[in-house]
C-alpha cells in the first residue's frame, strides 16, 4: 500500500484546517444508522490514523457518539471534521475535506445491513455487516 504525506485539508468556511500526515489511498462508506443520520447518507471517508494536526481548534465541536469513538465538526458552518476512536485517537475523516486528493479508490463499504434501499454505489468493493466489524474491530 502506498501512502501520500501531508494531505491538507479545510471545512466549508475555513475556519478549521486539518493536516494528516499519512492516509491511505482507499475510502469506504460507511452505511450506519448514525453516519447516516449525521450527514444525510453514507459517510464517505478516509483512514488517516493518528497523524492529524487540527488548525482552529477552538471552532471544533465534538460529540461522544458511542463509548468508543467522538464526531467532531466545525461549530462555525457544520462541516463534518472527523470520527476519532478514543482508544488509539485513530482519525477517520471524510475524503470531501481535501482538496488535493487524486487516484483514491473506493474500495469497502462497511455496516451494509444497514444501508437502506434507496441507493446503492456501482463500485465492486468490500462489504461488511455491522456485527463482522465489531467482531474485527473489538467494539461492541
Amino acid at each position: 500500500m502506498t501512502e501520500a504525506t501531508q494531505h491538507r485539508g479545510s471545512c466549508l468556511c475555513g475556519a478549521v484546517r486539518v493536516v494528516v500526515d499519512t492516509f491511505e489511498e482507499t475510502m469506504g462508506a460507511c452505511h450506519c444508522n448514525m453516519c447516516r443520520k449525521w450527514g444525510g447518507g453514507p459517510l464517505l471517508a478516509v483512514d488517516c490514523g493518528t497523524g492529524v494536526r487540527i488548525d482552529g481548534e477552538e471552532h471544533v465541536a465534538a460529540y461522544d457518539s458511542s463509548e468508543w469513538a467522538q464526531r467532531g465538526f466545525c461549530s462555525q458552518c457544520g462541516t463534518h471534521l472527523f470520527y476519532r476512536l478514543k482508544e488509539s485517537n485513530q482519525y477517520v475523516m471524510p475524503i470531501g475535506l481535501f482538496d488535493d486528493v487524486v487516484d483514491i479508490r473506493f474500495e469497502s463499504q462497511i455496516f451494509v445491513d444497514e444501508k437502506p434501499d434507496y441507493y446503492s454505489f456501482g463500485n465492486e468493493t468490500t462489504h461488511m455487516t455491522g456485527a463482522e466489524v465489531f467482531a474485527k474491530y473489538g467494539a461492541s
